[in-house]
């Protein structure tokens, strides 16, 4: 364990870090997957679909989806900054059309007017699409004949979804086409009320999760600290019994290794390799825990069961489910604060971050793989890395909060995200710690981030 070889392995670590941080902070974000006009376009077309169908919801049910995920102007405004953005950057003419409809249909009818007579001058398709702006938003009488025209080109131009039924319906309704109008709204409350019926299915089951956990997080605050201490489910625990020195110099070493592992299979293995592709992330901690056997657990006398609390008897099941709830609902609100705050200073969470081609258009088996990597492997190895050996190794110098902030951090830095994700994983972090050092666990945190991590897939 020599200080020259761990210095190496510090210095590989912290420019890996810094080249993540890098990495998304000057890349494009739009150059971050192959079609961001296709991945957009779905996304929008989804949730205001989603808005379309909690119309027809009972009031309180419009109220409460207000409340947890903003409101519908909010969502139409965001959705024309990000259609902004595309114009921008790639001048897709598809994309100012759909610019356009979006503010149209958000009551900014005199910017999607102004948008298409600036077309006129344009090389096609343009001019044509600034005809079906004006049809649909101006004030000119439509002609019966000319309506059916334009059908017929946004049904060639416009797969089936939002902006297709939104432009078509503006046309019949200018026109005066009783039939098409009724088809058309036909088939956009279909879509709309499928959608929101998934979504409500969803908003259910994390509100009444949430509901559970904010009643643990009450009774055990009114019971006080013994309560707490009540709950360790596994000792150890933190600090740990390894020396401090030791436990960072595997932290080094392991980590150095697995980003040079990863760096590998980033740059040598095909993206059709999905079988390959499932292995990266055991490969990279390999190392890490291999070294931490050897050098931790080994001379203390404990296994990876023992220490980190992963055998758990039947008995501790029970108090390991009250703290999984207590701390997704701390989560819940913790992210819930945040949303207002980001909203009171304007900043938001770049869609780019979180939108994922696999989980959307991928093969069956490339999305297996996807939801094997982010509810299983993340949850299991990054729990074991950033609390059980992390945040550990720094509980043998600092208190919990500074620990917990510092594990967290890193942890955040880790996944290269903007402003708004990185404070929303940090806070992640530092409750799956304060759940580590509470029970002495690491299964309660790897089941609340397995949780979490599946209800963003879903």
């Amino acid at each position: 364990m020599s200080v020259a070889t761990t210095a190496v392995s510090g210095f590989i670590l912290i420019f890996s870090l810094g080249a993540i941080v890098w990495f998304s902070a000057t890349q494009p974000r739009l150059q971050r997957f192959d079609h961001p006009d296709r991945a957009l376009e779905l996304m929008v077309s989804r949730t205001m679909e989603a808005q379309e169908g909690l119309r027809a919801a009972p009031l309180w049910e419009q109220r409460l989806n207000e409340w947890t995920t903003g409101s519908l102007e909010a969502e139409q405004a965001q959705a024309i900054q990000w259609y902004e953005e595309l114009v921008d950057e790639t001048e897709d003419p598809l994309a100012r059309l759909r610019l356009a409809v979006l503010e149209g249909e958000s009551g900014r009818v005199s910017d999607a007017l102004r948008s298409a007579k600036g077309w006129r001058t344009m090389e096609n398709p343009l001019p044509l699409y600034a005809d079906l702006i004006e049809a649909a938003y101006g004030s000119a009488p439509l002609d019966l004949s000319v309506e059916v025209q334009l059908q017929a080109v946004i049904a060639e131009l416009l797969p089936a979804g939002w902006f297709y039924h939104a432009l078509a319906s503006r046309l019949a309704e200018r026109a005066g086409d009783a039939a098409l109008g009724a088809t058309v709204a036909h088939q956009r409350a279909l879509r709309a009320e499928n959608v929101h019926c998934w979504t409500r299915g969803l908003t259910a089951i994390e509100m009444a999760w949430v509901g559970a956990g904010t009643f643990v997080l009450l009774h055990l605050g009114w019971l006080g600290v013994r309560r707490w201490d009540a709950m360790r489910i596994h000792a150890p625990g933190v600090p740990p019994p390894w020396p401090g020195r030791v436990g960072a110099a595997v932290l080094l070493r392991g980590g150095a290794l697995g980003a040079l592992i990863t760096l590998s299979f980033l740059s040598f293995t095909p993206a059709e390799h999905v079988s390959l592709r499932a292995l990266a992330i055991p490969l990279a901690n390999l190392p890490l825990m291999g070294l931490a056997s050897v050098y931790l657990l080994r001379p203390a006398g404990l296994t990876f069961r023992d220490g980190f609390g992963l055998a758990l008897s039947r008995a501790q099941f029970a108090r390991m489910a009250v703290l999984v709830a207590a701390a997704m609902a701390a989560g819940w609100w913790g992210e819930w604060v945040m949303s207002r705050v980001s909203d009171a200073l304007h900043l938001t969470n770049h869609w780019t971050e979180w939108f994922d081609p696999d989980l959307v258009w991928a093969a069956p088996s490339a999305l297996a793989v996807s939801l094997l990597e982010y509810v299983v492997f993340a949850p299991v190895f990054e729990e074991l890395v950033f609390r059980g050996l992390l945040y550990a190794a720094l509980r043998r110098r600092l208190g919990v909060a500074p620990s917990a902030v510092i594990s967290a951090g890193i942890f955040a830095l880790a996944h290269g995200y903007g402003v708004v994700g990185f404070i929303s994983v940090l806070w992640s972090g530092v409750l799956w710690a304060w759940l580590y050092e509470r029970t002495g666990s690491l299964v309660p945190g790897i089941l609340a981030h397995a949780a979490n991590n599946l209800l963003v897939c879903a």
